[in-house]
């Protein structure tokens, strides 16, 4: 696939999207909120199904939260070449569907009585292999029905709005869990997925690339390659890396650290976890003003050197009377990832050509996401040979060396991302 032939098909599907009506994008985001209010539910309830039904260990507790994730690491790339070649509103109906099925099958499992560990993983595994091809093909969406000048804002939008779902997600979770157990709540994220699909099943359908006889793999080594050697995207890649890593684990040693240390009850954990979103909604919705007085880079070295500081107030929680410390710094150490990651998504859509976008979004997912099992993993090993409580004092104490990596990248040396 040449660069003359792939340009003005993906230059004429930006420019027609871009006048759509608003609608379109109300639509996707429609969907969106309702997928992401159904998976902040199930990052409560899938935890505590491992925790509290079926008695799982700190290292199956981990391993389950990075079975959840590992598809970014191995799925990631081709999923860029995926999403570029194949129909992309029927991709994301269909991925819809088979996140329906997985985790609609554990209810009924549970019902039936035949839940075991090993369905829990391998659903676990199903719908994080789905939402990695569903997220690089909405990544890559986007920006064919928005036009470049309001991408911040509308990315600020989608942020602001997923930082909602995981505020209400997880309280309402937590009540869901008691009154119709861990696996009850499952229902409701299946159904949201299903609802998603009908939404998305509305849009219009985004013309695929002609196909020509050029591998997938060359396809993917151009984007590794555009990426790796990028003076501002690769240094922004590795403090992604970094951050995703360390949050990985942060999430992974969460439910483990707060139900089995310090006592907490599902409502409780619901109304700590939803602090992430509070963090997160706060920092979309400073963070166009934040990146505009100080410059984008400035601004994303500033936002995570604050909080990473703020996560250190975490592990101060020792009980349900203190857990505000661990939402404190919880809701820290999200305001501060959030304004990078909208700041570092815009960059990569504006800048990067029209025929490498998807492939750069999936580069930069396969290295920054696919740390997160091997964080998640981290802590479970960690926690199981040193404890919960070291293992989250280890944790939020490195949270603020990705800030640092920034600032001493080439980055650092200017005001905005250049």
């Amino acid at each position: 696939m040449t660069e003359t032939q792939t340009v003005p098909d993906l230059e004429r599907s930006r420019a027609e999207n871009a006048d759509a009506p608003p609608g379109v994008f109300w639509r996707y985001w429609a969907a969106a909120t309702i997928s992401d209010a159904g998976t902040a539910v199930t990052a409560l309830a899938l935890p505590l199904i491992a925790l509290t039904v079926l008695d799982a260990t700190a290292f199956e507790s981990a391993l389950l939260a990075a079975a959840g994730q590992v598809s970014w690491l191995l799925l990631s790339l081709p999923a860029g070449v995926v999403a570029q070649r194949v129909p992309l509103r029927r991709l994301q109906v269909g991925l819809d569907l088979v996140r329906f099925a997985a985790l609609g099958s554990l209810p009924l499992a549970w019902w039936l009585g035949a839940l075991t560990y090993a369905h829990l993983l391998a659903a676990a595994l199903v719908t994080g292999a789905a939402t990695v091809l569903f997220d690089i093909g909405n990544s890559t969406f986007l920006p064919a029905v928005v036009p470049a000048r309001q991408l911040a804002a509308r990315n600020s939008v989608v942020s602001g709005t997923h930082a909602v779902t995981d505020t209400g997600g997880p309280s309402l979770g937590g009540v869901l869990v008691s009154a119709a157990s861990p696996v009850g709540a499952l229902a409701v994220d299946a159904a949201s997925h299903l609802a998603s699909a009908v939404l998305l099943r509305t849009l219009p359908e985004r013309r695929p690339a002609a196909r020509t006889g050029e591998s997938a793999l060359r396809l993917m080594r151009e984007g590794w390659r555009y990426v790796t050697r990028h003076p501002v995207m690769l240094p922004c890649t590795v403090w992604a890396t970094a951050a995703n890593f360390l949050n990985a684990a942060l999430v992974a040693l969460t439910p483990l650290y707060l139900v089995r240390e310090a006592g907490l009850n599902s409502v409780q954990l619901g109304l700590v976890l939803a602090a992430d979103g509070v963090g997160a909604l706060v920092g979309a919705s400073v963070a166009v003003r934040v990146t505009r007085r100080l410059g984008t880079a400035r601004g994303i070295i500033a936002a995570d050197l604050v909080g990473g500081a703020l996560l250190l107030l975490a592990p101060l929680t020792t009980s349900a009377g203190d857990a505000y410390w661990f939402a404190l710094g919880n809701a820290g150490f999200a305001f501060g990832t959030v304004i990078g990651s909208i700041t570092t998504r815009t960059y990569r859509q504006t800048q990067s050509p029209p025929e490498l976008l998807s492939r750069v979004m999936a580069t930069v997912r396969f290295v920054s996401w696919g740390a997160m099992p091997l964080g998640a993993l981290a802590a479970g090993l960690l926690a199981t040979f040193v404890g919960t409580h070291a293992a989250l004092w280890t944790v939020c104490a490195a949270a603020i060396l990705p800030a640092l990596y920034l600032l001493a990248s080439p980055v650092g040396r200017h005001p905005d991302l250049r």
